[in-house]
């Protein structure tokens, strides 16, 4: 991804960039899952949406379905588009709260086009028209993550990336001020270069074996530290949505797409071993497997310094949040963007470096304090890892937001942050967090009034679903490969 998308906006005739990878070892992809800033990242390459779903066997995404998190038995859907719509500037939910008691069945989500979508297995591409309820979709994808390397290699190397297969086996730095100067690959080669970027996963080769750049550990807040995944092929029809059930010691996930689905296992070894966690795993899936479940150690946090004298970690190198919200290649993509908008001169200038940093940290707590709350907000007391979630304790920035909407209902963005007040109040009420009081102004509008525009809500979006193609209609139209 860094590759494709420094050669796309730097010239080849005034920056050199050199790829160093080997084929002989493995990425972790563990998962195939996105948000919709993908959709972003690809325009920013002018890469064709049908194009590259056929290279890598993709499908769309209206959200996430959870399972078993707040209470087991219940679900609920986090949409990737709006509920209802905003009345007299007072956020929708402000008014479905004033309907909820008059009737306790009503679902937030019920009012979510991409929820009813995704519910009856439909999709279409979202219209312009703003008039048109079609407006409300906003999308991401499922895809084979492999693939999709495979897929920006190969635009890369087109645009002037000169790709070097092999190992680092030593790297140099200046005896002075400890910055790289070069790397040397197993095959004898040495590549010099000003600015070098660490994208080698967990092991940090770079920035934690060569620079030695303290790690943030937050796995007393996210305290998951295994996967196992394996895929399994296909079964039932072609769900446009990603599915996480909470299980005895961590949750499952199932990913769907055209030619097989993904599936994962994610665990706290401390509370359920390997041979348990892998018997869940196979025991959840609804296809037969396709090969032995693959393990995956990490440890949730990120790095003190993405940025380290001129070296700079994106991806698994700079830190690691678990695939919850499938948050990972966002934050490989945000490590990318702010690089490109802070690209240095040579002499590095430390105030680049520190912006870097800041922003990259205040991504890393802002994701990390989202994915937190699906842990804490849980009501389960069936296993010690879930009472143990449920009693920890969080960061200050997630008390004070969860504080104000239980509070009062309400919910900031700040910042530019990744997830909006949508996403935030699908989580509050989805694990049952419902705010005490109702806002003021909503609650000064007649009742009959607001359940009239309620029900007419409603009534649109599930007329507009039930029109939609099914998901793999669309597919087979649009971007056929796996089907």
């Amino acid at each position: 991804m860094t590759a494709a998308a420094l050669s796309s906006l730097l010239s080849p005739r005034a920056v050199e960039t050199a790829l160093v990878e080997s084929d002989a070892i493995g990425t972790v992809g563990v998962g195939e899952a996105t948000i919709p800033d993908i959709i972003n990242f690809n325009a920013l390459l002018g890469i064709d949406e049908a194009e590259f779903l056929k290279a890598t066997n993709g499908t769309f995404k209206l959200g996430i379905e959870f399972v078993n998190w707040s209470r087991l038995g219940e679900s609920y859907f986090h949409p990737f588009g709006t509920h209802g719509a905003d009345m007299q500037g007072i956020d929708f939910h402000q008014f479905w709260m004033r309907t909820k008691a008059g009737d306790p069945q009503s679902r937030l989500e019920d009012y979510s086009l991409c929820s009813a979508a995704a519910m009856k297995d439909k999709f279409c591409l979202p219209q312009n028209d703003p008039r048109s309820v079609l407006s409300q979709i906003r999308y991401a994808y499922h895809f084979d993550a492999t693939a999709y390397a495979r897929f920006l290699r190969d635009y890369a190397e087109k645009r002037g990336v000169k790709r070097q297969e092999g190992k680092i086996e030593s790297v140099a730095q200046n005896a002075e001020n400890g910055f790289i100067e070069s790397v040397t690959l197993d095959n004898g080669t040495t590549i010099e270069g000003d600015l070098f970027i660490d994208c080698s996963g967990f092991r940090g080769l770079l920035q934690e074996e060569t620079l030695d750049v303290p790690y943030r550990d937050w796995s007393h807040w996210l305290p998951c530290d295994t996967a196992q995944a394996v895929a399994c092929e296909r079964s039932g029809p072609l769900l446009p949505y990603t599915r996480s059930t909470a299980t005895e010691a961590g949750w499952r996930w199932r990913i769907p797409t055209q030619h097989r689905t993904g599936n994962g296992q994610i665990y706290s070894s401390a509370y359920m071993d390997d041979d348990a966690a892998r018997q869940s795993l196979l025991d959840g899936l609804d296809g037969k497997p396709l090969g032995e479940p693959r393990k995956i150690k990490f440890r949730t946090g990120c790095r003190e310094r993405f940025w380290e004298k001129n070296c700079v970690a994106i991806g698994l190198s700079g830190g690691f949040l678990e695939p919850l919200e499938s948050t990972s290649l966002y934050l490989i993509q945000e490590g990318i963007s702010k690089l490109i908008s802070l690209f240095p001169t040579a002499d590095m200038p430390a105030i680049v470096q520190q912006q870097y940093n800041s922003l990259l940290t205040k991504k890393f707590e802002q994701v990390r304090d989202f994915i937190i709350l699906h842990y804490k907000a849980t009501e389960r007391d069936d296993s010690p890892f879930w009472n143990y979630c449920r009693t920890m304790d969080v960061p200050d920035s997630l008390k004070e937001r969860w504080e104000l909407f239980e509070q009062a209902g309400r919910v900031f963005r700040f910042e530019d942050e990744l997830f909006s007040k949508t996403s935030w109040i699908a989580v509050f009420i989805g694990q049952n967090i419902i705010p005490r009081t109702v806002d003021p102004i909503a609650s000064s509008v007649e009742l009959p009034a607001i359940e009239r525009s309620l029900a007419s809500m409603k009534g649109a979006i599930a007329q507009a679903a039930e029109r939609m193609p099914t998901h793999e209609a669309f597919i087979r139209r649009y971007a056929p490969s796996g089907i």
